[in-house]
C-alpha cells in the first residue's frame, strides 16, 4: 500500500498541512509528486482539489480511517504541479524535507496587497455637468474642493484617483460623495510593482560575428529539427559577446512563444544586464532578487504568470518563475558558486535548471569565460554541447597581464600593499584621464597561514589543502581533522614574516587616496552596497566617469563592461589560492581572469598587473595568459587524483547540537550506520567543522566520496531512515551537502 501527502492550498499558510490519503491500486501508476488530484474532505465528503506533495509506504494514523484519492484531476494547473514536481526531485537529489523543497521552489506564496490604479470618469454630459456646476456656484457656502474636482472633470472627463488625493488635494470622501450622485464611476485596473529604473529604448536587430552567429546556429538548428531539451556550454573569453548570442537567442525564443529564465550571479550585475536586455525586448523583461520588497516579487511573478513578462532575470530564486510555456533557461557565468545554496535544499542552479529543463523539453545554456570544471568535463564528454567564441568582438586584443613577485618586492623593502608596478601604472592612466580597477582577492581569506618571504603555505599532509587556524594557536584541517601546532617562523626558510593576510578594501581605500589625493576613488563592497540601489548607484556612477578608480572584491569583476577601464591591479591574487577548499586553484583561476578581463574592453589596449606570492602557481600562470585549457587539464588530473568532483562525487553530512557529545555521538552513530549496511563506503570523521562552535551550536562533519552519485543518495536515504526511528540525541540536527562548493 501507498499513501499520499497532499496539501490542499499552496499558500504559506497551508504548505506545512498536509493530509494523508490512500493511493488506489488504479491510480497507483498515474499519482506522484505534483500530480493534481480529486479528494473527498471533511466531514460531508465534498471532493475538492490537491496537489501530491510526497508519497510513503508508511500510515500515519489507523489504516481504516484513511480516505482513498478519488481520481486526477483533469484541468491540472500545469506551472504549480511542475514546481512540486521539481521540489521532489531537489528533496531526493539534494536531501532536505519536502517542506524545505516547496517553500524553495515556490517563493512566494502569501498574496500581497494588489496594486490598483484608479480613474474618476465622468457620468453627466456637458450640459447636466455645467448645470450642476451652476448650482453649486450659486451656493453662498459650497466646499471649494467640489467645486475644483467637477471643474476639473468638466475640463478632463476622465482623471487618475491618485492625481485627484495628491497633486490636487482633494480628499477620497468628496470623490466617492460624487459617486453616491451618480455624477462620476470609478473604473479600477491590476498594475503591477514594476522594478526596473531604465527607460526603453529599441537597439534594433543584435548584429553578430561569424563566431556567435555560428554557435547561435548550432542552437537553432537542434530547435528546427524539433531537439530542444540539450544543454550547451558557450565558453568565450572575456569580451568575445556572450551578451549577444544570449539576446539572438532570447529573440528566437520569444518568436517562437515561449518565456526565457536569465540567471545572473549577483546582484551587483542586473543593472548592466537589465539595461541591455530592456533595451532590446522593453517590457518584456523583469527582474527578481532579494534587495526588493515582497510585494515586488509577488509582482514579478504574477506578471509570469498572466503573460505579461516573457524575460526574467535575476540570482538563483529566479529559476522558480512560474513560466507556464518555459523555452529556454540561460546561466550566465555558471561557474560562480552562488549558484549553489547554502541552505536546505542546498541545491545548484545548474543542475536544478538542467531538471526543470527537462520537465519542459527546453533548453539549457551555461556562459562563461571560465567554466567550471564540472561543466568542461561534461562537455569535453560530449553530456553537454561545446560552442566556443575565441577572440573578442571586433578584434581587440586581450589585456597585457604581467605578474609581480611580492617577495621580491618585500625583499626590496617595499612593504605596501601597492607594488612599484601597480604604483607607476596608476600614476600613468590617471595622467590619461583613463579608469582604474583595483580588485581586492578576500575569498578563502579564514585563518591561512602562509610566509610573505618565500610564499610558503602551511598544508595538510592528506588532503593538500591549506591549514586554518583556530584558537589555542592550533592549524587545523577542515576536511580530516589533521591538527598541528602554528609555527612561529616559517618551515620552509626560516622567516618571521610569517602569518595572515589581513588589509581589507577600507584600508587599500585609504592607501589609495593618501597615495593619489587627486583621483576620485569609489569604493564597492558590502559595506557600501547595502541600500536596495546600492550596486546600481554604485555602477552607474563609475560608469558615468565620475570616479577614476573602483576598489572592490569579487563583486566589481564579474561580467561588467567599462570601456574606459585601461588598468585592473589584482592585490594578493593567490589570496583564494590558499583556502582549506579543494576548489581553491579553479577559484583563484577564475577571479583572476575575470577580473583581468574587466580592462581593455574599449578602444584603448588594456594592461593587468597581478601582485602574487605564488607566480608560479599554474592557476595563476594559466590566468594570465588567459589559457583556460591549459589549467582545466592539469586541475582535472589533480581531481582524478584525489577523488575530487567532478572526478568523483562528495556528500558531506553536516551534525549541529547544543550539546558536544550529543553532535560528537549522532555523528559517530551515522559513520557506524554507514560502514555496517554499505561495503567499501569510504567515509572521513566525523571532525570538527572548520567553524567547531557558531552561536554556541556545535558542528562535526563527515565526508563521503563515491563515484556514482546515485550511491551517496542511496546513503543519505539510509540516514534519513535511521534519524526517523532514532530517539537518541533527539536534540541535534542533521543536514545534508552534495558536491559541496563550500567546506563547513
Amino acid at each position: 500500500m501507498k499513501f499520499a501527502d497532499i496539501v490542499i492550498d499552496i499558500s504559506l499558510e497551508k504548505l506545512d498541512k498536509t493530509f494523508q490519503y490512500l493511493i488506489p491500486e488504479n491510480l497507483m501508476d498515474k499519482v506522484h509528486p505534483g500530480s493534481q488530484v480529486i479528494i473527498p474532505f471533511g466531514k460531508g465528503g465534498r471532493q475538492i482539489k490537491g496537489f501530491v506533495v510526497d508519497i510513503s509506504e508508511e500510515p500515519k494514523l489507523d489504516v481504516d480511517k484513511i480516505k482513498p484519492i478519488s481520481g486526477i484531476a483533469k484541468d491540472s494547473i500545469a506551472i504549480e504541479s511542475q514546481l512540486i514536481e521539481l521540489a521532489a526531485w531537489m528533496k531526493r537529489n539534494y536531501g532536505s524535507t519536502m517542506n524545505q523543497a516547496l517553500k524553495t521552489v515556490i517563493p512566494i506564496k502569501k498574496k500581497q496587497s494588489i496594486k490598483e490604479k484608479k480613474t474618476v470618469v465622468l457620468k453627466l454630459d456637458d450640459e447636466m455637468a455645467q448645470i450642476e456646476y451652476n448650482e453649486m456656484l450659486s451656493r453662498a457656502r459650497h466646499s471649494i474642493y467640489k467645486e475644483r474636482l467637477l471643474k476639473a472633470l468638466m475640463d478632463a472627463k476622465e482623471i487618475p484617483w491618485d492625481y485627484i488625493v495628491g497633486d490636487m488635494g482633494i480628499s477620497s470622501s468628496i470623490i466617492r460623495d460624487f459617486a453616491d450622485k451618480g455624477w462620476i464611476e470609478i473604473s479600477s485596473e491590476r498594475t503591477y510593482r514594476n522594478p526596473i529604473r531604465v527607460s526603453h529604448t529599441n537597439e534594433g536587430d543584435v548584429i553578430l560575428n561569424s563566431d556567435q552567429a555560428n554557435a547561435c546556429d548550432r542552437v537553432i538548428n537542434d530547435w528546427n529539427s524539433g531537439n530542444t531539451n540539450n544543454t550547451y556550454l558557450l565558453y568565450g573569453v572575456t569580451g568575445s559577446g556572450k551578451t549577444e548570442v544570449y539576446m539572438k537567442l532570447l529573440e528566437e525564443t520569444l518568436n517562437r512563444g515561449k518565456s526565457a529564465i536569465v540567471l545572473i550571479p549577483e546582484i551587483a550585475l542586473t543593472y548592466q544586464t537589465v539595461n541591455r536586455f530592456h533595451k532590446r525586448f522593453g517590457d518584456q523583461v523583469s527582474i527578481i532578487n532579494s534587495r526588493m520588497t515582497l510585494a515586488e516579487r509577488f509582482d514579478q511573478f504574477e506578471r509570469a504568470k498572466s503573460g505579461d513578462v516573457s524575460i526574467m532575470v535575476g540570482p538563483r530564486s529566479a529559476l522558480f518563475t512560474p513560466f507556464t510555456n518555459l523555452g529556454i533557461i540561460i546561466i550566465d557565468e555558471e561557474h560562480e558558486s552562488s549558484y549553489k545554496s547554502e541552505v536546505a535544499p542546498r541545491y545548484h542552479a545548474r543542475e536544478t535548471a538542467i531538471a526543470r529543463a527537462a520537465m519542459n523539453n527546453a533548453t539549457v545554456v551555461l556562459g562563461s569565460a571560465t567554466p567550471s570544471v564540472e561543466s568542461f568535463m561534461r562537455a569535453q564528454t560530449g553530456e553537454y554541447k561545446l560552442l566556443k567564441l575565441e577572440n573578442r568582438v571586433m578584434d581587440r586584443p586581450m589585456p597585457q597581464c604581467d605578474i609581480v613577485d611580492l617577495r621580491d618586492e618585500l625583499m626590496s623593502g617595499n612593504r605596501s600593499i601597492l607594488s612599484r608596478k601597480l604604483q607607476l601604472a596608476i600614476e600613468d592612466r590617471l595622467n590619461k584621464k583613463e579608469q582604474v580597477m583595483l580588485f581586492l582577492n578576500r575569498r578563502g581569506l579564514m585563518g591561512f597561514i602562509s610566509c610573505r618571504a618565500c610564499g610558503h603555505v602551511i598544508k595538510c599532509p592528506h588532503c593538500d589543502v591549506s591549514l586554518s587556524l583556530h584558537g589555542g594557536n592550533k592549524l587545523k584541517c577542515h576536511y580530516c581533522g589533521y591538527e598541528t601546532a602554528n609555527p612561529k617562523v616559517c618551515p620552509e626558510c626560516g622567516s618571521k614574516y610569517i602569518g595572515g593576510f589581513k588589509a581589507g578594501t577600507q584600508k587599500v581605500e585609504e592607501i589609495v587616496k593618501a597615495q593619489y589625493p587627486s583621483a576620485r576613488v569609489m569604493r564597492m563592497d558590502m559595506d557600501t552596497t547595502r541600500g536596495k540601489h546600492g550596486h546600481e548607484d554604485i555602477l552607474k556612477s563609475f560608469a558615468n566617469h565620475e570616479a577614476d578608480i573602483l576598489i572592490g572584491t569579487q563583486m566589481i569583476v564579474k561580467g561588467h563592461d567599462f570601456p574606459e577601464v585601461t588598468l585592473v591591479g589584482i592585490l594578493a591574487a593567490d589570496m583564494s589560492l590558499n583556502a582549506s577548499d579543494f576548489h581553491c586553484a579553479e577559484r583563484t583561476f577564475q577571479l583572476i581572469t575575470q577580473a583581468a578581463g574587466r580592462a581593455g574592453r574599449g578602444h584603448k589596449p588594456g594592461n593587468v598587473i597581478i601582485q602574487t606570492y605564488q607566480p608560479d602557481n599554474y592557476s595563476v600562470v594559466a590566468a594570465a595568459n588567459q589559457d583556460y585549457e591549459s589549467f582545466y587539464n592539469q586541475e582535472i588530473a589533480y581531481r582524478k587524483l584525489m577523488d575530487y568532483p567532478p572526478a568523483a562525487h562528495m556528500l558531506l553530512i553536516l551534525v549541529t547540537s547544543e550539546n558536544e557529545s550529543h553532535a560528537r555521538g549522532r555523528a559517530e552513530a551515522i559513520v557506524a550506520l554507514l560502514n555496517k549496511t554499505f561495503d567499501r563506503i569510504r567515509c572521513m570523521g566525523p571532525s570538527d567543522a572548520g567553524i567547531a562552535r557558531l552561536n554556541d551550536i556545535y558542528r562535526k562533519v563527515i565526508y563521503i566520496k563515491e563515484r556514482d552519485y546515485e550511491k551517496l543518495i542511496c546513503y543519505k536515504d539510509e540516514v534519513e531512515k535511521y534519524l526517523l526511528d532514532s530517539r537518541e540525541y533527539a536534540d541535534t540536527a542533521t543536514w545534508f551537502d552534495f558536491d559541496p562548493m563550500s567546506g563547513f
